[in-house]
């Protein structure tokens, strides 16, 4: 009866954020008090249960993704983005132009969140296009696959870190994973499926290209290179040399400090306030005004990512989460299968990627300790279905079809295949690496 009432109520959350136009927070909010009820919880159990959720599950992240909200902003607006765009096209050249596209997107979507980037990218890609006389579609889905894969596998992005989180994944190893499977998902999502879309005709809208900075006031290549990359090469280093070490080295304790994700952020933080603020001469008050406006773009996403911790927490607390434990460890369906599939149902319901991903992480927390899987292949495989299908309710699908001036059957036929190839890619690579690494 208990299972019955869950998947009800997370039907009740698809409705109200797809019908009804509830905000995302809102409607886990009111989901979770309903849930509480229904399974039995004292009122001021409930209560207590919503606030330890939204406490412990904010209380790791906001540093994480605030700093890395910031990062991107000052990334893009110091034009550190666009100088990677540009040595990418100069070092790929004109006959490559697609590969180039979609290495620059992979680097830059690792810094930026996805509508940053999207919005940032596509006036390259019209550039391309008119310089070259190419299709546009054929052109810059490699380049937007990229950051869709970044968006869904890759920390330090909202959804991939609550998940680790949630999860109690390692954050520098699940990187490292998650790059080994992003390589071939945008490989195959981008330049080999838009071999297929050579024949879609679209005009992209010139009112959508954006002014680039002169070439003077851009960023050094190394320094802009570095400066967005070096979170990722932090965790990186931290996760190879930790275990190379050992306990008994005198350097363990100084590397077991760095490699906290919040102490690597505010440390790519605070470099690129001086390699991209103070050395471009950007003042401090424009680098800080940057980084109020960043905090505002994420507000929406820390309040969804504290309500999925409410819903965990309700699940937790009536015991409803060993009930579905059991009773999935009679399923034959492989726990990766089953974090990938919840995923991709919510995705295709409700749009939201990071809700997909948030919601199921809510779902399969609880059941970590009965399952033999690895933390951060579950993280992968449910970060992969949250990226299945977009469509019709999804604002990426919207943001690609209108910038691309395209019908809803081309947006269908390019855009929403992409992310189905990228989803269904990242799901045969994890299985391929739970073969090979053990929990």
């Amino acid at each position: 009866m208990n299972i019955l009432i869950v998947v009800l109520c997370l039907l009740i959350l698809v409705g109200l954020i797809a019908w009804v136009k509830l905000n995302a927070f809102l409607s886990l909010l009111v989901v979770s008090v309903l849930a509480g009820l229904l399974l039995g919880m004292p009122a001021g159990s409930l209560s207590r249960s919503l606030q330890k959720g939204i406490g412990d599950t904010l209380g790791s992240l906001v540093i994480i993704i605030t700093l890395g909200a910031m990062l991107g902003k000052l990334v893009a607006e110091s034009g550190a983005a666009q100088r990677i765009a540009s040595v990418m096209m100069g070092v790929f050249g004109p006959r490559y132009i697609q590969w180039a596209l979609m290495v620059t997107g992979f680097v830059i979507g690792i810094p930026l969140f996805y509508n940053v980037g999207f919005v940032l990218m596509v006036p390259l890609i019209f550039t391309v296009v008119y310089q070259y006389k190419l299709p546009a579609v054929y052109i810059g889905l490699p380049m937007l696959a990229s950051l869709s894969v970044t968006h869904g596998f890759l920390p330090p992005h909202p959804s991939p870190v609550a998940l680790i989180t949630q999860l109690h994944a390692d954050m520098g190893i699940t990187l490292l994973y998650g790059l080994l499977l992003a390589i071939p998902s945008v490989i195959l999502a981008g330049p080999v499926y838009s071999l297929t879309l050579k024949n879609i005709n679209a005009v992209p809208l010139q009112a959508f290209q954006s002014k680039h900075l002169p070439e003077a006031a851009l960023p050094g290549r190394f320094n802009s290179f570095f400066s967005a990359l070096l979170p990722v090469l932090l965790l990186i280093a931290t996760s190879v040399l930790l275990p190379l070490l050992g306990k008994s080295s005198r350097l363990q304790p100084g590397l077991v400090f760095i490699s906290d994700p919040s102490i690597v952020m505010l440390i790519a933080l605070f470099s690129a306030t001086l390699t991209l603020g103070k050395a471009t001469g950007l003042k401090i008050s424009r680098v800080m005004t940057i980084f109020g406006d960043a905090v505002k773009d994420i507000a929406m996403i820390l309040l969804i990512i504290a309500g999925s911790g409410a819903l965990k927490e309700v699940l937790i607390a009536s015991g409803v989460s060993n009930e579905i434990a059991q009773a999935l460890q009679g399923l034959q369906i492989h726990p990766l299968l089953l974090g990938w599939l919840i995923a991709a149902i919510i995705r295709v319901c409700l749009g939201s990627a990071t809700v997909a991903g948030l919601t199921t992480a809510g779902i399969m927390a609880p059941m970590m300790g009965h399952i033999q899987v690895h933390p951060s292949l579950l993280v992968l495989s449910i970060g992969a279905g949250s990226l299945m299908f977009s469509h019709v309710n999804d604002g990426g699908f919207w943001l690609f079809k209108e910038y691309f001036n395209l019908s809803v059957k081309q947006t269908l036929r390019s855009w929403s295949v992409m992310e189905s190839i990228v989803s269904t890619v990242g799901l045969a690579g994890v299985f391929l690496l739970n073969l090979i690494i053990k929990k």
